[in-house]
């Protein structure tokens, strides 16, 4: 009983079709033009398109502006003015002398805890601070210090 069975198995009707003979004749069905169509680009023998090809029209490589610079390995730093700093403590927003990344960021001064912090010179200091941050310019720095204050960078 088994072997009559596996001698009559067939694929299931309308799972396996014929290949498409292209370019065998007219009487093959796909003669002439060989599913080509008439002219143009795609009809010639040899015809290849690039990925990048857009028919004519202009090159996204060339559409998109080329110039400036920049550089991989750049550093991005939140920056904090001076004044903002006098400002925070004449308006008592900030706590105590020491002034860290994490105090400037429970005041809502910096918007981002892990980039690196970098303190300049615009405006006057008037409060004896001790400021710890990433950075600072040499108008910050003198300004602080002049005010009586410290600036420690952090590694």
């Amino acid at each position: 009983m088994a072997r009559d069975m596996l001698s009559t198995l067939r694929p299931a009707r309308g799972s396996r079709r014929k290949t498409k003979r292209i370019g065998r004749g007219q009487g093959s069905g796909h003669g002439k033009t060989a599913t080509k169509g008439h002219k143009g680009a795609k009809s010639r023998s040899g015809h290849k398109f690039r990925l990048w090809f857009e028919g004519g029209q202009m090159p996204l490589t060339r559409r998109v502006p080329k110039y400036g610079f920049t550089p991989r390995n750049r550093v991005e730093k939140q920056v904090v003015n001076v004044d903002r700093l006098d400002k925070l403590v004449a308006e008592k927003k900030i706590e105590g002398a020491v002034i860290t990344p994490e105090v400037l960021y429970k005041a809502g001064v910096i918007s981002k805890k892990n980039v690196p912090v970098k303190v300049l010179g615009t405006g006057e200091l008037s409060a004896k601070l001790e400021i710890s941050a990433h950075a600072f310019s040499k108008t910050a720095k003198e300004k602080i210090e002049s005010a009586g204050g410290r600036a420690i960078i952090l590694s």
